[in-house]
């Protein structure tokens, strides 16, 4: 699959008209067909519904247009970004991160970095722990904020802190009205799991807490959002667990409880490239070591 489909493929979706799309892309029609055809032929799906008058996007092809759409436009936000760092006016940081880091310490933080190093220009990209590993690898971030040590000899685990489990569950669930919920009480519930994939995730940390006590777990849902878990949780669909800096929160139908168990926790890991020594990452480094000294000791 070559980039030049993508925007061919594109110009032809918007349209939905081979004439319209060839003139915008300054080719001619028969060049232009030919390309989507093999582009249908390599993905082994018709895209485009030809039969009907005007031009329709089958269900893949709506699909793939919104995916081609996405792509596209990241590419150009890399283009210019690229030029701004190869002219020399900023410096580009990626930093990849769980949703959970969300509700703590760390959104002040980044805040405040990025005030203080605005010729520095800092890419955000929603990752899950397995994910950033390899976008760290691959140089597509330079940190990454997650929930899972992910061992390589490639990369540093910095352990910042150990957050505490608690329970999410409905509003008029009968279990709000317990100050403490045993975690054997969970196994009987309908437990929500977040991250579904790729795996190992957060959810298999749960799902251990479980497994090491013996605990025998009944029906769960597996979803790839907190958000998602937390909306299935205020719909009364199940109960889910969630470090406890999450419970800012704040929703009418979703209360919050701490677990019986003492000990049960979550760590908030920081990861890094091994031997990286790049100066806008010491920095960021120290500004979240200091942050988490300050947070101590108040």
């Amino acid at each position: 699959m070559e980039l030049r489909q993508l925007r061919y493929f594109e110009a032809v979706a918007s349209t939905l008209n081979f004439s319209r799309a060839a003139e915008r892309l300054h080719i001619a029609q028969p060049p232009l067909s030919r390309q989507i055809q093999q582009l249908e032929e390599e993905l082994g799906v018709p895209l485009l519904d030809r039969s009907s008058r005007p031009l329709k996007l089958t269900n893949a092809g709506s699909f793939f247009y919104d995916q081609t759409v996405q792509v596209l436009a990241r590419l150009k936000e890399i283009q210019k970004a690229t030029r701004r760092i190869g002219a020399g006016s900023t410096r580009w940081m990626g930093i990849g991160f769980v949703p959970s880091i969300l509700y703590g310490f760390l959104p002040n933080v980044l805040q405040r970095f990025t005030t203080e190093n605005d010729k520095l220009d800092i890419s955000l990209s929603e990752l899950t722990s397995v994910q950033q590993a390899e976008a760290l690898k691959a140089g597509r971030i330079d940190v990454g904020f997650g929930r899972l040590a992910i061992q390589d000899e490639g990369l540093e685990n910095i352990v910042l802190t150990e957050e505490a489990l608690v329970v999410a569950v409905p509003s008029n669930s009968p279990l709000t009205r317990e100050a403490a919920i045993p975690l054997k009480r969970l196994a009987g519930e309908v437990l929500v799991l977040y991250p579904a994939s790729p795996r190992p995730s957060f959810a298999d940390q749960v799902l251990n807490q479980f497994s090491v006590r013996g605990y025998e777990i009944g029906k769960t849902y597996e979803t790839n959002g907190l958000q998602t878990a937390i909306g299935l949780v205020a719909a009364g669909m199940g109960v889910t667990l969630v470090p406890e800096s999450v419970q800012r929160l704040r929703r009418d139908d979703v209360a919050y409880r701490p677990l019986v168990e003492q000990g049960l926790t979550s760590p908030l890991i920081m990861t890094i490239r091994t031997g990286d020594t790049s100066a806008h990452v010491a920095t960021f480094r120290a500004m979240i070591e200091a942050a988490l000294v300050s947070t101590d000791e108040s």
